[in-house]
């Protein structure tokens, strides 16, 4: 397993970091199962979120590691400051609300990676900076990031803290993936277009990708005549994403793997630092996706792959 370091965590932070949007207390065992697997693998780090599964995410993550006296080996990525159904909350109370709320359900008084969830462009950068500084220096979240923010809110708000000398952003996690979102998944959600990327690049911000997979676009499992997922319809299917799955297979046939592994190597392989949130749930998929992790593509491979080349 290979790892990114993050500024302001101190715990490196594994590639592969595991979701777990599917933690519930019912089928806890399997979830602890999952995480035993992930980190007998090298992973160490858990994505999670105060509206995860209704807060039922957070605290099965909490009894995991109280359970297994294991919470210095793991870094924790969780978010807060989601919009409900009154409107956005990016606010200095929500964000002190559901940080507090995140730290018991979680049973740990730190946060290694701490993002809002949301974004709220009509609340000032400085609000939000001097909000989440205060929790820094109280020691209670390492570093800061965000969600769904734009690179540019993003540079507006690490100016303003490089101006006052305060902590600034130090990590982003839209969606990228090898097939190009046709439009957000869900309002307000960030997908990592060709510019976005390129910002990454010129400031090497670590990227954690959500969806690096394209939920499961890239499995075989879907063509331009099964219709029977929306939302995948809806954010996926493009005749130049057909174009990629073709040259993805392409490639995976080359190398002797498969598609999918591809399509998280694209992720892996960008020319910043990234981390790709997996949803894997067996020991298959988990095999799969450490496998996916290992594999390097030349920049003339991921050109290819991104449409920008005829030929590899």
């Amino acid at each position: 397993m290979d790892y990114i370091t993050i500024q302001g965590a101190k715990k490196p932070v594994s590639r592969l970091m595991k979701g777990s949007d599917y933690f519930f207390h019912h089928s806890y065992e399997k979830a602890a199962a999952n995480l035993d697997a992930y980190l007998a693998i090298g992973g160490n780090s858990i994505d999670t979120a105060h509206i995860y599964c209704g807060g039922q995410s957070e605290e099965v993550i909490g009894r995991y590691m109280s359970e297994r006296g294991n919470r210095e080996q793991i870094v924790v990525l969780t978010k807060g400051a989601h919009h409900d159904q009154s409107g956005p909350r990016v606010s200095k109370e929500a964000i002190a609300a559901d940080l507090k709320d995140s730290l018991r359900k979680l049973q740990t008084d730190y946060i290694d990676l701490y993002a809002l969830h949301r974004d709220d462009p009509a609340i000032p950068v400085s609000v939000i900076i001097d909000a989440l500084n205060e929790h820094v220096a109280a020691g209670v979240v390492q570093a800061i990031g965000v969600s769904n923010w734009t690179w540019q809110r993003i540079e507006e708000a690490n100016r303003y803290a490089a101006d006052r000398g305060l902590v600034g952003f130090t990590f982003s996690s839209p969606n990228l993936s090898l097939a190009k979102a046709n439009e957000p998944f869900w309002s307000g959600c960030v997908s990592a277009d060709e510019e976005t990327c390129a910002w990454h690049e010129a400031n090497q911000l670590p990227l954690l990708s959500w969806s690096s997979q394209a939920r499961g676009f890239f499995t075989g499992r879907f063509s331009p005549e099964v219709r029977d997922n929306a939302d995948l319809v809806r954010v996926f299917y493009s005749d130049d994403n057909w174009e990629r799955l073709e040259r993805a297979k392409q490639l995976a046939a080359d190398k002797g793997v498969s598609a999918i592994q591809i399509a998280l190597a694209y992720v892996l392989n960008q020319s910043f630092p990234t981390c790709a949130l997996i949803g894997a749930q067996s020991t298959e998929e988990l095999q799969s996706c450490d496998e996916g992790s290992l594999i390097k593509l030349t920049r003339a491979e991921m050109d290819w792959l991104d449409l920008t080349k005829q030929t590899v």
